[in-house]
């Protein structure tokens, strides 16, 4: 490529478009003479007259308006190739590191093909784990928190509130009758979850008033199954094990096709909320806020 092609085409354009060479020397930074000085060089590298010069004014020859037409033409390709070249960096592209736990997988992995048709160039690392995942130190992009955040220097965007929701089969319930009232689990078989900390969690019950002012019980059950994954014992209730209690997103599928019905409902207590995290040097990349609209969409679809 020539080294010389630009030398002088902008004082050129901009003493065209301004009719000036005293304006055209402030829009640069120079001196008029050194655009003039500038303008002259072009003209005998070209071997034409671009500009008439008067005492009072600029005037382009018309070799000098064909060359501002084919100017005015590269330019706005230019500006055209900035604007898609900054609309590309601005597109989600390498690898996204997203952390869940297990209890969410069943919601966000089979809403990944959405996530894929629309940026093309993106690819996504899941890690599913209970533990408390350090994003930083972990080089984790986004991780998703179900409860209290526990690390309020991370960037967090609310993904949606849960309800604990008690469950069980149709077959089950046809053998051993639904219960109306959470005293009468006593009479039932259940299937509980074992927290990371390795006790049985206790089930959480609004008292059945409703309203602001509606209190919340944790109520201990005794179980025959317990299981320290949800998915496995949601398969257990849906099998006919017994009752189990879960987050409504967990469940939503079962219930619409009938698998596993709830009861209770009554007393379904308020949960966790769900929380998508990110560290603030990493919250403005274009790969978290596409993960972040993705998760709310996936939740919302729940």
């Amino acid at each position: 490529m020539d080294g010389d092609l630009f030398t002088g085409v902008p004082h050129f354009f901009h003493v065209a478009e301004e009719r000036s060479y005293r304006r055209a020397a402030q829009k640069l930074g120079l001196t008029p003479a050194a655009v003039s000085k500038a303008v002259l060089k072009l003209e005998e590298k070209l071997g034409v007259k671009l500009l008439q010069r008067t005492s009072r004014a600029v005037a382009l020859t018309p070799e000098g308006a064909e060359f501002l037409t084919r100017c005015r033409e590269a330019i706005s390709s230019l500006h055209a190739g900035h604007e898609q070249l900054s609309e590309s960096r601005r597109q989600p592209r390498g690898e996204l590191s997203l952390s869940l736990p297990f209890i969410l997988g069943r919601v966000v992995v089979p809403a990944l093909p959405r996530l894929a048709a629309r940026y093309p160039e993106l690819s996504v690392r899941v890690t599913m784990t209970d533990r408390l995942v350090r994003l930083q130190e972990e080089q984790v992009d986004v991780g998703v928190r179900v409860g209290a955040r526990e690390d309020s220097a991370l960037i967090s965007r609310l993904l949606g509130a849960s309800r604990w929701v008690t469950v069980a089969a149709p077959s089950y319930l046809a053998r051993r009758g639904e219960p109306s009232r959470p005293e009468e689990l006593a009479r039932h078989t259940c299937v509980q979850f074992v927290a990371p900390n390795g006790r049985p969690r206790d089930w959480t019950f609004a008292d059945g008033k409703g309203g602001p002012g509606a209190g919340v019980a944790e109520v201990r059950v005794e179980g025959r199954l317990r299981i320290d994954q949800g998915e496995l014992m949601l398969e257990a209730a849906a099998a006919g094990f017994g009752v189990c209690q879960v987050l409504d997103f967990m469940v939503g599928e079962r219930l619409r096709d009938g698998r596993l019905k709830e009861v209770l409902q009554r007393f379904s207590a308020e949960g966790p909320k769900l929380h998508a995290v990110a560290a603030p040097e990493r919250a403005r990349t274009p790969n978290v806020k596409a993960c972040f609209a993705f998760l709310a969409d996936a939740f919302a679809r729940a």
